[in-house]
């Protein structure tokens, strides 16, 4: 294509023309005509150190890295909790006291165990007593963390040392249930039970101990005890008769010894009654020996008046309301009565 056919060729000269014209306006002289325009000198820019602000920015942004770096790895130990610190997955130190330490960053890492008494409830269990009666118990126990180390390298975390706690205390009660009658366990007065709960806690701490599992048990407490449903009725039926017979044999001994007391006081009184009657025969026999001879005393002394006496006595006796006497009219006694005797 030639230069008179190419647009952009004819563009490209138009603007060097324009370019050169106003060249030649800024050279021109100005005359006596037109004003000669003010000239005003420009101040040079300041130039900005770059170097010197890059380099208060790096510094700057590594002392705020080192800050942060450091504060993350700062770890506060509270009194209810041990901290325990690793290196590539193994236990370096474990921090048991209270306060601020620190870890190595980016190497070392942080886990928290608590030192604090929990509380784990134990599943629900069916077991048999010595008389062959199921039951079923739910208990909890109070435990804590007594060595962190030995509770991390056998039991690894508390959901494990909770699942081997558990374990324990199960095979123990069904031990210790399996020498009680269902009456003992049930009965908390009963004498048979009463250290239950304290034997059930020294073995488990016994078989933890045995395993190095570094945890201790402060309590081990029942918190309910069920029959069976199938099993409920019939046990409780079974004790309704057991109890009616242990009261019904109370009642026959009771009636046995009231019989006995009631007899030997019988027997007392008769004994009391038979040795006061022996006795007031006596004293009654001596009195009437005693009266007899004052009488005979005094009788002796006047003859006729005894007569007297004594007849008069047998009229009490011979005469009432209904007596008929038929005398003769010259008999001294007729007289007597008539009031005719001289």
């Amino acid at each position: 294509m030639s230069n008179e056919q190419n647009p952009f060729k004819k563009i490209e000269e138009a603007l060097k023309k324009m370019g050169e014209t106003d060249q030649q306006k800024k050279k021109k002289v100005p005359t006596d005509s037109e004003p000669e325009s003010k000239v005003y000198p420009i101040k040079p820019k300041k130039t900005i150190d770059v170097k010197r602000y890059t380099k208060l920015i790096i510094s700057l942004t590594v002392a705020f890295a080192v800050i942060v770096i450091l504060l993350s790895n700062l770890f506060i130990v509270k009194e209810n909790e041990y901290r325990v610190v690793r290196q590539f997955g193994e236990i370096t130190r474990i921090v048991k006291e209270p306060g601020i330490n620190m870890k190595i960053p980016f190497i070392q890492s942080i886990s928290t165990l608590p030192k604090n008494q929990m509380t784990s409830n134990v599943s629900e269990a069916e077991i048999t007593t010595k008389d062959k009666k199921r039951i079923i118990i739910d208990n909890y126990a109070v435990w804590n963390i007594v060595d962190p180390a030995k509770m991390i390298s056998n039991a690894r975390n508390i959901v494990n040392a909770e699942a081997r706690l558990e374990e324990f205390i199960y095979s123990v009660v069904r031990n210790e249930m399996g020498k009680l009658n269902y009456v003992d366990v049930v009965n908390d007065e009963d004498s048979s039970r009463g250290s239950l709960n304290d034997r059930v806690t020294e073995k488990v701490n016994k078989f933890l101990a045995d395993g190095n599992y570094g945890i201790e048990v402060v309590d081990v407490r029942m918190k309910r005890i069920d029959l069976p449903e199938e099993n409920e009725q019939s046990i409780y039926t079974r004790m309704i008769s057991e109890r009616q017979s242990t009261a019904q044999s109370y009642l026959s001994e009771g009636d046995a010894e009231k019989r006995k007391i009631e007899a030997e006081t019988d027997r007392e009184v008769q004994e009391m009654l038979a040795k006061a009657k022996a006795e007031a025969a006596i004293v009654t026999a001596q009195g009437e020996a005693e009266a007899a001879k004052i009488y005979n005393n005094t009788f002796a002394k006047d003859p006729e008046f005894y007569k007297l006496y004594r007849t008069l006595q047998s009229y009490t006796k011979v005469v009432n309301d209904e007596t008929m006497i038929i005398l003769p009219a010259d008999s001294p006694y007729a007289k007597l009565l008539t009031g005719s005797l001289q």
